[in-house]
């Protein structure tokens, strides 16, 4: 089974089986409107086409018909979740079930780097070290954490570095998110800036690295499946939690529970699980999903489907601006005769604000504002509604395209290609089917 997913991933299958627009617009009309002989590039069934093709002319051959999505099934988890890969265990969640103000719980993407560890029996008992480049070694039991230092809620997005992957080409490595490796969940904990602080930092702090309890997929007990940090100056930000709550309640084992870090704005990975020790270093952070071209992005910009040169990478920080059309859900029929087709959907841009968000039904020719809210707090996503009109019934594509507060725009397609594809936020498309 994890061959089977590895290799699906690689050829794009889980992004084109769950994009409409994955083939031709044709064909996803045919699945649209549910007709029982495959469309053809023309648009033509096969079965009407073999009856009005000259009596000469052999038939064509149908049409593979992609496969269907492997759907999650894990407790607690919706089972509408896509799973993109089973060793380890990576599920991302459709657009159309982020139509929540705060994503639930049961509807949160899951990324992991290497096995899942046993739920703790004892999550007060937890301990978190903190040591390296500061004046004091801070040892703390997470029954400490929450009785000596003043808690704080706030909504915020995590996302993972490579959502958007699948829209690269040529396919870039790795699980082939397309915008479901993203959520905005409320968060309970306490600044990573406070524990600092408690601990006193050096004037040779540069770097933190977080270490967590999870087992490497090799099962080496001495190999961490991942090890990434953040420079000090993110580190000490208000809002990079240590957090133990999701939704107001305890941090569920399968997102980090006991006690993870929240990096809002930056790559999901360095928000590490299980969190058990943060060393605070005097250099850049070298650890595993450092280096190389992990979570990397080009400097200078390379030929797609190049090998590259690792000096040519720097590190994905901030988040790319993006936006996702949560309502109607891609491949929606609607009734004849609609006319006004109402949308929702969710925006964000990692350490910036989103300025604004604009709508195309006629591939980009024409856009129309969409009403965007204000966040709850910094690092909350932004919601958005609109209202557009339709001339007739018939087959529209709608386009969502946001601008970041400082002007940086989602291209039409994923640009700066990279061989793990980071930073992809190609604008998000569906198509809806009037009549």
């Amino acid at each position: 089974m994890a061959e089977k997913n590895a290799a699906d991933a690689r050829c794009g299958v889980d992004a084109g089986k769950r994009r409409f627009l994955g083939g031709t617009a044709l064909a996803a009309l045919g699945a649209l409107i549910g007709d029982a002989g495959a469309l053809s590039g023309s648009g033509i069934s096969s079965a009407y086409a073999q009856a009005a093709a000259p009596s000469a002319a052999p038939p064509a051959p149908a049409p593979v018909a992609p496969k269907a999505p492997q759907h999650l099934k894990f407790p607690g988890k919706n089972e509408g979740l896509v799973v993109l890969g089973d060793r380890p265990l990576v599920a991302e969640t459709p657009e159309s079930l982020l139509d929540d103000d705060t994503t639930p719980t049961e509807k949160f993407y899951i990324r992991n780097n290497g096995q899942i560890p046993e739920e703790t029996r004892d999550p007060d008992g937890w301990k978190i070290t903190i040591d390296g480049e500061v004046n004091n070694k801070l040892e703390i039991t997470l029954g400490e954490l929450k009785s000596k230092y003043k808690a704080v809620t706030r909504r915020m997005v995590l996302e993972c570095g490579g959502n958007g992957r699948a829209a690269f080409s040529p396919p870039a490595r790795g699980n082939q998110w397309t915008n479901g490796g993203a959520g905005c969940a409320e968060w309970t904990g306490v600044p990573l800036a406070d524990l600092l602080k408690t601990a006193g930092l050096k004037k040779t702090a540069k770097y933190t690295a977080h270490y967590s309890s999870d087992l490497h997929l090799s099962g080496d007990a001495g190999k961490p499946p991942l090890s990434r940090g953040v420079r000090i100056e993110k580190a000490l930000d208000p809002n990079t939690l240590i957090v133990w709550a999701m939704n107001g309640q305890p941090l569920p084992n399968i997102h980090g529970g006991p006690v993870r870090l929240v990096v809002p704005g930056w790559p999901g990975s360095a928000s590490q699980k299980w969190l058990t020790r943060i060393w605070v270093r005097d250099r850049e952070h070298d650890g595993p999903g450092m280096t190389e071209f992990s979570y990397r992005i080009a400097i200078k910009p390379m030929v797609p489907g190049d090998k590259g040169d690792p000096a040519n990478f720097r590190i994905l920080e901030s988040m790319p601006v993006r936006s996702i059309i949560t309502n109607p859900a891609n491949g929606a029929k609607l009734a004849a005769g609609t006319r006004d087709l109402k949308l929702r959907g969710a925006s964000w841009a990692g350490d910036l604000t989103v300025k604004q968000v604009d709508i195309s039904t006629d591939a980009g020719m024409t856009w129309r504002q969409a009403k965007l809210e204000k966040p709850k707090n910094k690092y909350d996503w932004q919601r958005w509604t609109a209202s557009v009109k339709l001339p007739s019934d018939g087959y529209y594509e709608v386009w969502a395209r946001a601008t970041d507060s400082k002007g940086a725009m989602q291209p039409h397609q994923a640009a700066s290609w990279n061989p793990q594809g980071y930073g992809g936020n190609a604008m998000h498309r569906i198509a809806v089917l009037v009549g």
